[in-house]
């Protein structure tokens, strides 16, 4: 047994109308892989924001290295050796990989900085993390899997002795995720300690030793992986038994209401596909295989070449505008920075999109707005206070709810959800999938991106596969194969 490196102590915290954490205990050993798991709003990111320093905590202690500590800041910590890598990336979108790596702690050569060796030693955590990145692109012409290989890469230059990972495979490929495991288990037998935030249990019983549970601000339960098993951990997060993860409960129309024709641009290539009404239209491929960029340009949001026909009638989709008024949706990957305005109320996000309907004369009427929001609040479950309540203290789940709620409220029939679960729990994934179900009952017609083919193969009435650019396979729900689909996501060779 390793001695411990951490002990969290009857940690508090409490907001206006919310008890994020109630007395909640947890420790970590040296060397050790701890997962922390439980339902969107457990207290997980609060708990984590208390370690790392940003959220200062109402009650308890903590014990770190020996030392005992009722506050630090966040550059205290990172002093410390705590790295958290979180959900939101915190990386400089016009700087360089290895600019962002060393922002702030720069090496310096005398009075100037010493660029040769940060490159040098960005070049070495790439090397560790197995990828192929070079040091000098700006993060933002980098994709979302590649800025958090970018995070984490930044937590192996500060050589952290606690290395907290919140939902690091929810953008990473197969690949990705086996590389990161690799390196996890590297970091282990350095001495590293890591905490483990995922809501995917095969991740759990796959890399920790150990996995806490948090329920509703509440400690559930401690204990090490081998004495529990998924079912288990799922009571434990959701307070009940889990059935029928994958709703399908909708019949397909022969109506075709899209069809694309050789859409083009630099990331796509020719993609041809039709989506039928009442139909869930599963899309899934690598990182890199142009599944958003194809959501992006039906969207009207890049620039293409190709043709878009609506209910049979050729269409023109210059810009998002173009879209909405035919009828099309998208739900984006990046809900928080694309999809929602955080720093505004429920329902001020929910009729953002029909404020021009809502309005009399140039004027807004609040009851309206407000008794709209109300009916998808009860509509879609959504858990808060009140309409009113801020976007950015609602769980994933409940943030994704809201994005679906703005665009139910728009009419849209023709609905492009980009990763619908990605940082959702398994409670809220039953869910999001119960609303894509009934959505899809009620005539409206999906298309479905997703890295997840369980999640694939589980909802959708046919699948696309995609390889860099290309749309390499179709196939109908009874041709469903996981093993079939990664070939054909891997290569062009064999398909179609």
């Amino acid at each position: 047994m390793h001695e411990n490196i951490l002990e969290m102590k009857e940690i508090s915290k409490i907001y206006p109308g919310v008890v994020a954490l109630n007395k909640v205990d947890f420790s970590l050993k040296k060397g050790e892989i701890h997962a922390l798991i439980g339902e969107n709003g457990a207290g997980k990111t609060t708990l984590i924001k208390i370690l790392a320093g940003a959220v200062q905590s109402d009650g308890g202690a903590i014990f770190y290295d020996g030392n005992e500590y009722d506050t630090y800041s966040t550059s205290e910590a990172l002093d410390m050796g705590i790295s958290v890598i979180y959900q939101e990336f915190n990386l400089i979108p016009m700087m360089t990989v290895e600019e962002n790596l060393f922002f702030g702690k720069e090496i310096k050569k005398g009075m100037f900085c010493d660029k040769e060796e940060m490159l040098k030693l960005t070049r070495e955590a790439f090397k560790i993390l197995d990828v192929d990145i070079d040091p000098e692109t700006e993060i933002r012409k980098l994709s979302i899997a590649y800025q958090q290989l970018i995070e984490i890469a930044k937590a192996i230059i500060n050589d952290a002795k606690i290395i907290v990972m919140d939902e690091p495979s929810a953008v990473l490929t197969n690949k990705e995720l086996d590389s990161l495991f690799n390196l996890i288990k590297h970091l282990k037998n350095e001495g590293t300690s890591i905490i483990y935030i995922s809501h995917r249990l095969d991740e759990v019983f796959e890399i920790a030793d150990s996995v806490t549970v948090l329920r509703d601000g509440l400690f559930v339960d401690s204990l090490p992986v081998r004495d529990t098993n998924k079912e288990s951990l799922i009571k434990m997060m959701v307070g009940r038994e889990l059935t029928g993860t994958y709703p399908h409960d909708h019949e397909v129309s022969n109506e075709v209401v899209l069809e694309v024709k050789e859409l083009y641009n630099e990331k796509v290539k020719n993609a041809s596909f039709s989506l039928r009404r009442g139909e869930i239209l599963g899309i899934t491929g690598l990182v890199g295989a142009g599944r958003t960029e194809l959501a992006r340009m039906i969207f009207g949001a890049d620039d293409f070449l190709g043709e878009i026909y609506i209910n049979g009638e050729k269409v023109k989709i210059k810009s998002p505008l173009d879209a909405i008024q035919k009828g099309i949706a998208l739900l984006p990957e990046d809900r928080k920075e694309q999809g929602l305005i955080l720093s505004m109320k429920i329902d001020l996000n929910i009729s953002m999109v029909i404020v021009k309907e809502l309005a009399r004369r140039g004027i807004i009427s609040d009851a309206e707005e407000q008794a709209l929001a109300d009916e998808y609040i009860e509509r879609l479950s959504i858990r808060t206070p009140s309409n009113k309540q801020l976007l950015k203290n609602l769980s994933g789940g409940n943030q994704q709810k809201v994005v679906i709620a703005k665009w139910l409220a728009s009419k849209a029939d023709i609905i492009i959800i980009d990763e619908p679960t990605r940082g959702i729990d398994v409670g809220a994934k039953a869910e999001i999938y119960e609303l894509m179900d009934e959505m899809a009952r009620q005539g409206k017609s999906i298309i479905m991106i997703t890295s997840e083919l369980p999640e694939l193969i589980g909802m959708s009435d046919r699948a696309i596969v995609m390889y860099k650019g290309h749309v390499v396979g179709e196939l109908d729900r009874e041709e469903f194969d996981q093993e079939r689909m990664l070939t054909m996501a891997s290569s062009r060779e064999g398909v179609m």
